[in-house]
């Protein structure tokens, strides 16, 4: 036997942030004492009404297969919630759950992707958007964005790169690295590039109810004549501290994608777990107070990390307006002590000073790492006072 992996699993790059994860509970596990950052989940309990909405359900006996799609308690659930909060209205049968939001993108990129095909992803994106679209068969095309314009793209610079073969444009605002929101604006002139070039819009929509200063969400299918075009996706991960249920939906007007990513499911994994929908199903129709103290407290987290990285000399960053992330400029400190990239400098603040974060390099740039402050603030204050003497003493070598 000459090969036994596939050429696209061969290729196929491993999650950075699992990996960071990952080595920072080795050390952890020798007794070291680690500052984590890497984290992309919240580090609250889940809301005590969704975890005994799991356990009813298990006392009823609900273990059985549901369908593919989702039970009908939670996609009505899931109606009801884009429909109280943004005006969107959809029907169950428009709706697809799947095992998380990721499981959601998956299905997605191979239900709509073909060898050749070019899916647009605006830089810095989430790690994981080019290695779907590449396991899919597709191309991901990367537009650059800048710190100076909010790293909220230029329309030129899209338009630019659209081709005959581009299907697709990915959005994910707030942005999981940066914290960043797009403009209304922004939105509308994309919304028109859209509908002229004929695009599909996949819409990463998770971190929609953490929102800072007074924000107001506007999911791209309340855009006018977006709807049509957009693939929303979401989940309870982010909002209600879910990230261990697995659970995560489509909502889509095209009954093409939503059969064919039903279909996709049923050949995989089939359902996700019923006791983690019927979860689910109440997190999202239950009240909304825990979302509300939920952002509350990372705003707070968010106003001490953007202050203690802006006393640190040779970093600097973009105010996040969501999500519980900051992505922070280290190009300074790039060729001290043979530091070349972010990868590098994540090693240096691991290996010598303790402190765990995610290199932005996967994400789309190299002169960046993501620092998130899904923690405690104590840890938080601990841990900058850690990147602050590493950076002293990269800036006297």
């Amino acid at each position: 036997m000459n090969r036994i992996l596939s050429k696209r699993a061969a290729e196929l790059k491993p999650s950075a942030t699992l990996a960071i994860s990952a080595k920072e509970k080795e050390l952890k596990s020798q007794g070291v004492d680690v500052i984590g950052f890497g984290a992309g989940e919240p580090d609250f309990p889940t809301p005590s009404r969704i975890r005994e909405a799991a356990k009813r359900s298990l006392d009823k006996g609900e273990t059985f297969y549901t369908p593919v799609g989702g039970t009908l308690e939670l996609r009505k659930a899931i109606v009801h919630r884009f429909a109280e909060d943004y005006g969107l209205m959809y029907k169950v049968e428009n709706i697809v759950v799947s095992c998380g939001a990721k499981h959601s993108l998956y299905n997605i990129f191979q239900a709509v992707v073909d060898p050749g095909d070019e899916i647009i992803c605006l830089a810095p994106y989430w790690v994981s958007y080019p290695e779907m679209v590449a396991l899919a068969g597709g191309r991901p095309v990367t537009i650059e964005t800048s710190e100076s314009r909010g790293f909220e793209p230029e329309i030129e610079s899209i338009s630019d790169r659209i081709s005959p073969a581009t299907k697709a444009i990915i959005l994910n605002y707030p942005s999981n690295p940066t914290g960043v929101m797009y403009s209304r604006k922004f939105l509308e002139k994309l919304a028109d590039l859209i509908e002229r070039k004929d695009l599909l819009v996949i819409s990463d929509e998770i971190y929609d109810k953490l929102l800072f200063d007074d924000g107001r969400y506007t999911p791209f299918a309340t855009i006018p004549g977006m709807k049509s075009r957009t693939v929303t996706v979401n989940g309870v991960s982010k909002t209600y501290a879910m990230t261990g249920f697995r659970i995560g939906y489509l909502a889509a007007d095209s009954m093409e994608i939503v059969k064919a990513t039903t279909n996709i499911q049923s050949q995989s994994t089939s359902n996700p777990s019923s006791t983690a929908q019927a979860a689910a199903a109440e997190a999202l129709i239950g009240p909304q107070t825990e979302v509300i103290e939920m952002r509350n407290i990372f705003e707070r987290r968010r106003d001490l990390m953007v202050e203690l990285v802006n006393q640190v000399p040779g970093l600097s960053l973009v105010t996040p307006q969501g999500a519980f992330y900051v992505f922070v400029n280290i190009s300074y400190f790039l060729g001290s002590k043979g530091i070349t990239g972010s990868s590098d400098f994540a090693a240096y603040l691991l290996e010598n000073h303790y402190v765990a974060c995610v290199p932005g390099g996967p994400f789309g740039s190299d002169e960046h790492i993501r620092l998130s402050f899904a923690t405690k603030e104590d840890v938080i204050i601990e841990g900058m006072k850690r990147i602050k003497t590493a950076c002293e003493e990269l800036n006297n070598a």
